[in-house]
């Protein structure tokens, strides 16, 4: 199967980049160009916005095939290409007005195409931004009430899993979250994922899923590694993404990605 390979979905934070060094290990990168030079196409699959892809393509000098980001919510490539699938409308009010009246300190993520921003900034938020490092995009701050006539494709919501989380996914029937952080989880359409995004690029290019190899790390990768037809989780992976994968590998700082290429004899 492996030998029939024709792409590979790479999650960026915790896969491509490690959470110790901010860094993205050389082993990495001499694989993506070994990918590109056998003809496989390389694809960032991951819950960033397109916005906030210029720390990780600054850290790669790689010519990539084509992005799924938003948790498949928008695709594009260099060449002129994009999909996309905003999230209800009634659920984003529904959403604001949840955060406004029973979470005022709560810290969350709005996504349009071309702008990412926050209700506020807290001490919860600026932890999980300060573990990111280097690759940490900006932050920018901006009025909740901009989503009556801008167009949100997801949002993120700055609490631990468990009630919290569930209150505010009680509001939002059309949506689901997807968590790969403990510190929040995005929230995407009922049908999105980034299995979802694949599925873009498979049509767009006439793959199956057994022509496509996935590499993650978190909970919302979960789906991607159980669609591909090689789901790959690295050795820093949580439990429920190894779960989901066919083939644990090593961490990112131990060469997991060319690891786990060179066992299914892709590379």
């Amino acid at each position: 199967m492996a030998s029939d390979i024709k792409a590979a979905f790479f999650d960026i934070d915790g896969t491509l980049t490690s959470f110790v060094t901010h860094d993205v290990p050389q082993s990495t990168k001499d694989a993506l160009e070994e990918l590109s030079r056998r003809g496989i196409a390389t694809f960032i699959c991951s819950g960033r916005p397109p916005t906030q892809l210029g720390p990780i393509r600054q850290l790669i000098d790689h010519e990539w095939t084509g992005f799924v980001t938003m948790n498949g919510q928008y695709c594009f490539d260099d060449r002129g290409y994009q999909e996309s699938e905003a999230l209800d409308p009634g659920d984003v009010r529904a959403f604001v007005e949840y955060i406004a009246a029973r979470l005022p300190d709560v810290s969350a993520g709005f996504c349009e195409l071309d702008y990412v921003y926050f209700n506020q900034i807290t001490g919860y938020l600026r932890k999980m931004w300060d573990g990111l490092g280097k690759t940490a995009p900006a932050l920018v701050v901006d009025d909740p009430q901009r989503t009556r006539t801008h167009v949100t494709y997801q949002l993120s919501a700055y609490v631990p899993e468990g009630p919290e989380q569930d209150a505010i996914m009680e509001v939002m029937p059309h949506s689901k979250a997807l968590r790969w952080h403990p510190d929040f989880t995005d929230i995407c359409p009922l049908d999105g994922g980034k299995p979802t995004g694949m599925r873009r690029f498979m049509k767009r290019y006439g793959w199956t899923p057994d022509q496509v190899i996935a590499f993650g790390d978190g909970g919302n990768d979960t789906d991607m590694l159980a669609f591909a037809g090689i789901g790959v989780a690295m050795g820093n992976a949580t439990e429920v993404a190894k779960s989901a994968a066919d083939y644990v590998t090593d961490d990112v700082d131990h060469d997991g990605i060319l690891n786990a290429l060179r066992h299914f004899d892709v590379l």
